[in-house]
């Protein structure tokens, strides 16, 4: 086993931030109150969930009343598509979305179709994985209530031209929705200029804890709660507030803001050469999503001729952690549906590789991967009989 550990893994999670545990610990033992609870301890716990409100309201441009915290992503975007799509069941059942969402989109969309008859419409996308505009447009029919696409891929990073269709969406009085949980700490998130309704976000994504998300919601967003008992979060989803790690989150979304401008030019740095050694290095070697407008930490290709897995278990024993695609789609044995969408062939589809940088990397960590991913499709192309 390599003694080194280069972790290039960070689209699937990041480790927590140090200033975002310190400002969660006096949660766990000192400030440990129910926020719903109206004695002293409760009131505390209370004051806490409010002001993380106010801080994420403030960097999101939107008012406190329109933050709802969540557990993750996958609830928020849930949340979304579901409360919508329930509340507005009277005036239409059609949804516009796009192959290439997550999972917590795409099977979201699956069960309103086959168990509440919602008629869904997949957008097609280019090469790169880019939606275009002018196809959100002629999609809207007069029983369309939502839309909703991501702000950038989680699988080849590719960034959608989200504000765009929000003007569309906008200029047609169609809700719209953006799952931007790889958005988070990379790109501007401001509700107003984005011209969303709804936007998810995750705080694992940019060093807050696993376990707590974001759901943005418009002021008059009709939305039908998925979740119920309590009055929590304007009766919109019910349970204890998670209050240690709703601090936490606002801390974590807070630094994100601060240093984005200057941890952004880093990443793309980085990206950049990572990408060129690859493809300059690797015969075969081709980049998936958009050469530029991509997240700034996200490089992905795929390799003629091996196997995806045998890459990662190959990197992982040489002290490198990294991914095919979606964490959440690990494990299975059909080829990305993202990558498919992008009219990549299936067999070459299986051999991708998602390499995906965060704070703690460095060019160090970079050159290390360079010299020796080379090696490694070299060697499992000697023994590939589809490689030739």
């Amino acid at each position: 086993m390599a003694s080194r550990f280069i972790y290039l893994d960070h689209a699937a999670t990041t480790p927590v931030d140090p200033r975002v545990v310190e400002a969660m610990l006096p949660y766990f033992e000192e400030k440990f109150g129910n926020p719903s609870s109206i004695h002293r301890a409760g009131g505390e716990a209370r004051a806490a969930v409010e002001k993380a409100r106010q801080t994420v309201a403030e960097l999101l441009g939107a008012k406190p009343s329109e933050i709802i915290f969540t557990s993750c992503g996958t609830e928020s975007d849930n949340l979304a598509l579901r409360g919508v799509a329930f509340a507005l069941k009277g005036r239409g059942n059609h949804i516009i979305t796009t192959p290439i969402e997550h999972h917590a989109i795409g099977h979201t969309c699956e069960q309103l179709a086959k168990e509440f008859g919602m008629e869904i419409t997949y957008l097609p996308v280019d090469s790169f994985g880019l939606v275009d505009p002018d196809d959100v447009a002629r999609a809207i029919t007069e029983r369309t209530v939502l839309i909703s696409i991501m702000y950038a891929n989680n699988e080849v990073g590719t960034i959608e031209p989200i504000a765009e269709i929000g003007k569309i969406a906008r200029e047609k009085g169609i809700l719209f929705h953006t799952d931007a949980v790889q958005a988070g700490g990379h790109l501007p998130l401001n509700v107003d200029k984005l011209h969303v309704d709804l936007l998810s976000l995750s705080g694992h994504k940019f060093y807050a804890p696993k376990g707590v998300g974001i759901l943005y919601v418009r002021e008059g967003t009709p939305l039908l709660p998925i979740q119920t008992g309590g009055g929590q979060e304007r009766h919109l989803r019910a349970g204890t507030e998670n209050v240690p790690y709703i601090v936490g989150l606002a801390k974590a979304l807070q630094l994100a803001y601060e240093e984005m401008e200057s941890e952004v030019a880093r990443l793309r740095s980085l990206r950049d050469r990572l990408i060129q050694g690859v493809l300059e290095r690797i015969p075969d070697a081709q980049l998936t999503g958009h050469p530029t407008q991509r997240l700034p930490n996200n490089a992905s290709f795929v390799f003629k001729g091996i196997d995806g897995e045998a890459i990662l278990m190959q990197l992982d024993l040489a002290g490198v952690a990294a991914s095919t695609g979606s964490a959440c789609s690990s494990g299975e044995s059909t080829p990305s549906h993202v990558l498919l969408a992008m009219g990549i062939d299936p067999l070459l589809a299986r051999s991708s590789l998602r390499l995906t940088l965060g704070r703690r990397n460095t060019s160090e960590d970079v050159e290390f991967v360079l010299a020796i991913l080379p090696q490694i499709v070299e060697k499992l192309r000697a023994i590939s009989p589809a490689y030739t």
